[in-house]
């Protein structure tokens, strides 16, 4: 779903001010318990009041739309928001404008009736809310608030059907179920003043279904259970075929033993099996559903379902079923309510978010640590290790917070790649350090590596004078999602990229955890590529960007609906196959290998520091040389590992070593301050001089597409800068429209791209322009294979255009910065796209930005890049 409104817009925000706007009078139309409920809650009344300021907002509003909107759907109140009826009427007494333009009426009648369409589509049968609040803000105490409130309100106005009798709550996974048992271990007395909390603590009755074997011991009809469970699997399952004998036989048996089904779609009501869990729940009262890190639930799901012709997400499906199925037994869900840290699903706002604090926001105001995030470009793995272990030491060894001593949780990618790389390495670098190795932890989720004792010292970690405090270095595999809370975690190391880019985000956000009454900070290592990664993850799921926390300023993109056009546009190209034969050479002469003219700066490595996400500061490089771990050869050990690479006679190597114009000295020097130097150039020229290859090159025919039609919608979604957009409806582009446009609507990244697109589509030297480079998720067929020489992997280019010219010829064009022309990458993508236009009668043309602002480039003056390639 595309945002049809714009970024300064959300209707959880005119909620919010309708009701601090009427705060006073709204609070008239609650229960007197409430009243008293909230005033304990508030600092303003109650200066003791345990609740953070997020999560009283986050209670108020639960408590708002509860008693004041009646349990409304998202869609109802926002309905009645954009049409000014009932409570949100100009003429009501909780009118909030005065005749005057209420905030967020620049909203046009098109867009908000957009909005309530999609809200709408996206409602289920009974009330559905989000509450977000960033990690580290306590959403398992904010949602046990609730419950309690619920079952106040309950237990004194028990024929309200408003008020909950009993709470379902779902956790993701067992990590965070582990987590929830907070509510039952919480005291009560911190949130309700203490009469209350006596009344419940009497009457609350909690089933904790941890294992599949426990069954849910509930009376019907009977109130104030609280029913915890895990959704990694799901309560309702599909049945794939008939009983036969044996199981009608043992089937109450197995009712027991399979209490969870499988991830499966359910569509129809026939086809599945309700085991005893899910029966028992079907009869109690006014049940409340409680889902902790909903986003598991919506997140991509939730995009999925936002789709005409999507399937729904089991756990959604098995609550609709529980909704339904309880509606013959005289019972209801009252309404489902939905904690997360992440409102945003690829930079869109939840529809049905009614309160959210971000993560920005939860720094600046001091309820989270701050945090310095160092990215490492050109090391490896154990060369990582070692500077985010020393760098760590440095920063926290002698220091203790609240009797807690500060840990560093590294995360490996296997169990494996624990026990054969990360845990020797750390006991290496702990011993140049001179740390105990006792201080290092092992969690990988297998008992053969983790102990019994392992697993209680990890959950006594945050335990001051356990032995589980005492560690400090945390090997993990998989344990950075939701409900590992460790206040004393103050470092993350991540170096490997998981599967999961999501798991990025949620490993480095465990280190933030507030400790201490004053903002620590924590510090947080990563690769280079899961920089950049942290860097998305933060754009998708916060709304903010690195780049975007140090420039407040900095002018904002705007999504797009990009459609494909019909007819499809297609593209007669050579596939080229390469096939290569080897043929032994003599050594005759000394080899050159112009090791003092190197350009040794590819070969540095450097730290990316990012001091802070809430502070607008910029990311700075510095050189990580001083991290790298060199090899150091001698002349004999030099010609072995040649020999050895090379399968060639040690002597051999030797011989070619010493007899070459560098000398073998200065050989050494530069292979021994720079190592990749024997890779890149030492054995390739010693290769070339002792074996020549030979290249034959094989053509195929071949028809690419342009642009395929999205899978599961109408569209594509991109983002771009307004003045950087074109669409086919434009005024100033219906003339040439008929020459272009494979989809609706081009974004360009730059004005020299934006640029050429206007030279090509005006010219009568052309017929048809396309811009291709904004498709590059396998969105359209055209993609040249290359060699990238900086990553040593094949990957695919897409170039920015493809123009057929008046004489029915093709070019493939692309644009780059002046500074880009010469980068060894662009040249790379332009020798595989040269080849390819060869051999498929096709010209290849690269333009400089500046040429292109400054030429009109199609009147015969050509780029540096295309002359050079001319001239080949």
């Amino acid at each position: 779903m595309a945002k049809i409104y714009g970024d300064e817009f959300s209707f959880y925000n005119q909620l919010c001010y309708y009701y601090t706007i009427n705060c006073r009078k709204i609070r008239r139309n609650y229960k007197d318990i409430t009243k008293k409920f909230l005033d304990y809650n508030d600092k303003k009344f109650n200066p003791s009041a345990f609740l953070r300021k997020p999560q009283f907002e986050a209670l108020e509003m639960y408590i708002f739309i509860k008693e004041f909107m009646n349990n409304a759907q998202v869609y109802e109140m926002f309905n009645s928001w954009r049409k000014r009826e009932g409570k949100f009427s100009d003429a009501s007494y909780y009118s909030i404008t005065n005749g005057q333009t209420r905030i967020g009426d620049v909203q046009t009648e098109e867009q908000t009736k957009a909005l309530f369409k999609q809200m709408k589509k996206v409602a289920e049968n009974y009330p559905n809310y989000i509450y977000a609040l960033t990690m580290g803000l306590g959403k398992t105490i904010l949602m046990a608030t609730c419950i309690f409130y619920e079952f106040l309100l309950a237990n004194k106005y028990p024929k309200d059907e408003r008020f909950c009798h009993n709470a379902l709550v779902f956790a993701p996974d067992k990590t965070v179920l582990q987590s929830l048992k907070e509510i039952v271990t919480f005291d009560k007395s911190l949130v309700l003043p203490p009469e209350y909390a006596r009344v419940l603590d009497a009457n609350i009755k909690v089933h904790f279904l941890e294992d599949t074997g426990t069954t849910l011991n509930t009376l019907d009809n009977s109130y104030f259970n609280i029913i915890i469970s895990n959704t990694q699997k799901i309560i309702v399952k599909k049945k794939h075929k008939e009983d036969n004998a044996t199981d009608k036989l043992f089937k109450m048996s197995n009712l027991l033993e399979t209490v969870y089904g499988v991830d499966n779609e359910l569509d129809n009501d026939s086809d599945l099996m309700f085991n005893q869990r899910f029966q028992k729940l079907c009869r109690l009262s006014q049940i409340g559903v409680y889902v902790d890190e909903a986003h598991h639930m919506f997140g991509s799901e939730l995009e999925k379902s936002l789709r005409s012709n999507a399937t729904q997400t089991s756990l959604r499906s098995t609550i609709n079923l529980l909704a339904k199925d309880m509606s013959t037994y005289g019972t209801s869900v009252v309404g489902c309510y939905n904690y997360t840290g992440t409102p945003y699903v690829k930079n869109q706002l939840l529809p049905e978010v009614v309160y959210a604090y971000g993560l920005k926001e939860s720094i600046i105001n001091g309820y989270l640590k701050e945090v310095d995030i160092k990215g490492f470009e050109n090391v490896k793995n154990q060369e990582f290790l070692r500077a985010a272990i020393t760098n760590f030491w440095n920063k926290y060894s002698d220091k203790t917070y609240e009797g807690l001593l500060p840990k560093l949780a590294i995360f490996a990618s296997r169990i494996e790649e624990v026990e054969t790389e990360v845990r020797p390495a750390v006991e290496k670098i702990l011993a140049d350090l001179g740390i105990p190795l006792s201080k290092i932890l092992v969690n990988v989720g297998d008992a053969s590596v983790t102990s019994s004792d392992d697993i209680r010292n990890f959950y006594n970690l945050d335990v001051a004078g356990s032995e589980g405090s005492k560690k400090q270095f945390i090997i993990l595999v998989e344990k950075g999602r939701e409900g590992w809370n460790c206040r004393s975690l103050f470092g993350v190391a991540l170096f490997r990229s998981p599967k999961s880019k999501i798991f990025v985000l949620q490993a480095t956000m465990r280190c933030l955890r507030k400790i201490t009454d004053e903002q620590q900070v924590a510090s947080v290592y990563l690769s280079k590529e899961n920089f950049d990664t942290l860097n998305d993850e933060l754009n998708k799921n916060f709304n903010v960007e690195i780049k975007d926390l140090k420039d407040s300023s900095a002018k904002k993109k705007v999504p797009y609906k990009v459609r494909v056009l019909p007819p499809p546009r297609y593209l007669a190209v050579k596939s080229i196959k390469h096939e290569y034969s080897l043929t032994k050479k003599e050594y005759s002469n000394p080899i050159n290998f112009k090791v003092s003219e190197l350009d040794t700066e590819k070969y540095k490595a450097f730290i990316y520091e990012k001091a802070g996400l809430a502070r607008d500061m910029s990311v700075k490089t510095s050189d990580a040389d001083e991290y790298r771990e060199k090899a150091k050869y001698s002349a004999l050990s030099l010609a072995a590992e040649i020999s050895r690479y090379l399968n060639i006679s040690p002597l051999l190597a030797s011989k070619i070593l010493k007899e070459s114009v560098d000398g073998i000295e200065i050989v050494l020097k530069m292979v021994n301050q720079y190592n990749d130097v024997l890779n890149d150039v030492i054995i390739p020229t010693i290769f070339n001089t002792l074996f020549e290859v030979k290249c034959s090159v094989a053509t195929e025919d071949k028809k690419l597409l342009l642009l395929k039609e999205p899978q599961g919608a109408g569209y594509y979604e991109f983002k771009g800068l307004p003045e950087l957009v074109v669409t086919n409806k434009d005024a100033n582009i219906l003339k040439f429209a008929d020459k272009s446009f494979h989809a609706d609507t081009y974004c360009f990244d730059s004005n020299p791209e934006k640029e050429c697109f206007w030279q090509y589509i005006t010219s009568d030297k052309v017929k048809e322009i396309y811009f291709t480079g904004m498709f590059t998720s396998n969105q359209g067929d055209l993609s040249i294979q290359y060699y990238d020489p900086e990553s040593r992997r094949i990957r695919h280019y897409y170039p920015d255009f493809l123009a057929k010219m008046d004489d029915d010829t093709y070019q493939l064009i692309e644009v780059k910065g002046d500074n880009k022309i010469d980068d060894i990458v662009v040249k790379a993508k332009a020798d595989a796209a040269h080849e390819l236009a060869v051999e498929s009668d096709m010209k290849y043309v690269i333009y400089a930005g500046s040429t292109l602002m400054s030429t009109n480039v199609l009147e015969g003056t050509y780029s540096k890049q295309e002359q050079l390639l001319e001239e080949n």
